[in-house]
């Protein structure tokens, strides 16, 4: 039984429709598969949408977003919800307000890089996002591709666009104990996303996951593919000692940006827990 409980559809920014990736899970082998897009549930409450037609593929949706937050120092931070209640007015406030400062902090990049002599728009930026409720750096990646100003979407992060880039431009965002209150009082349960994936900027401390743990979160990502060996073998340590979840997942935005679904996955007895605790909606087939 493979599960994996973070993808992401292009609905905020992942390259595949809900429906493809689901085709892309069942092709994988994967059991359960929970959408997490960017502070938006519009792709898995498509497909719930949809649930009643003939066809199936027998992969079973687990409800989630992954909630962007921001630290008082300033340092970005993504809280997985899972199994919370899509109508709660606290939590979806929360995403809406996120998402709509995401247009403006777009716009002060593109004037940041424009100002360093790149050639790009925000045009640009909208071509390359589709129906995506959320406009993110990774769609601003895929527009420097087309432009020829980097080769790949790994290559812009690397250059122009990671957290300590003289590019990178804040937004709206909850801290991560508000975001994990607003996920328990939506029924949901929380786990904190490579807490310790380095690559991606300015990290967590191993004490500052366990106040979040005292504030009540509820788990934390130690399989994921930017934790190395010892990044995992810390995060399982602190979760055994803090009665956390520990998952494991692809974060798949899709194959092109070179991700596999279920290269990284959940524990079942795992999965069974956290399933046991959410109480904010249910998990559903298709």
């Amino acid at each position: 039984m493979l599960i994996d409980l973070h993808t992401h559809t292009n609905l905020s920014d992942g390259q595949d429709s809900p429906e493809e990736l689901i085709l892309q899970a069942r092709g994988a082998g994967l059991s359960v598969i929970a959408i997490t897009d960017h502070d938006t549930v519009l792709g898995w409450q498509r497909l719930h949408n949809q649930r009643d037609r003939d066809s199936s593929t027998g992969v079973t949706i687990v409800p989630g977003a992954e909630i962007s937050c921001r630290t008082p120092s300033g340092m970005s931070v993504h809280m997985l919800g899972y199994l919370f209640d899509p109508g709660s007015s606290a939590l979806a406030e929360m995403m809406s307000l996120t998402r709509d400062d995401r247009i403006p902090r777009m716009q002060k990049i593109i004037g940041l890089l424009n100002g360093a002599g790149i050639d790009i728009s925000f045009d640009d930026v909208v071509a390359h996002s589709g129906s995506a409720a959320t406009v993110g750096r990774p769609h601003l990646a895929d527009a420097l591709v087309a432009r020829g100003v980097v080769g790949t979407r790994n290559e812009a992060f690397a250059h122009y666009l990671h957290n300590d880039s003289p590019f990178y431009v804040g937004h709206f965002a909850p801290s991560p104990e508000e975001a994990i209150s607003a996920i328990k009082t939506a029924g949901g349960v929380s786990v904190l996303a490579h807490g310790l994936a380095g690559s991606r900027g300015a990290t967590y401390s191993l004490d500052e996951i366990e106040s979040l743990a005292r504030h009540g979160l509820d788990g934390v990502e130690v399989d994921h593919r930017d934790h190395d060996e010892r990044a995992r073998a810390s995060l399982r340590e602190l979760a055994d000692a803090h009665g956390l979840f520990a998952t494991g997942s692809s974060d798949y935005h899709g194959i092109s940006v070179g991700h596999r679904l279920a290269m990284e996955v959940t524990a079942p007895e795992v999965w069974e827990s956290i399933l046991e605790q959410g109480k904010g909606c249910e998990v559903f087939t298709i």
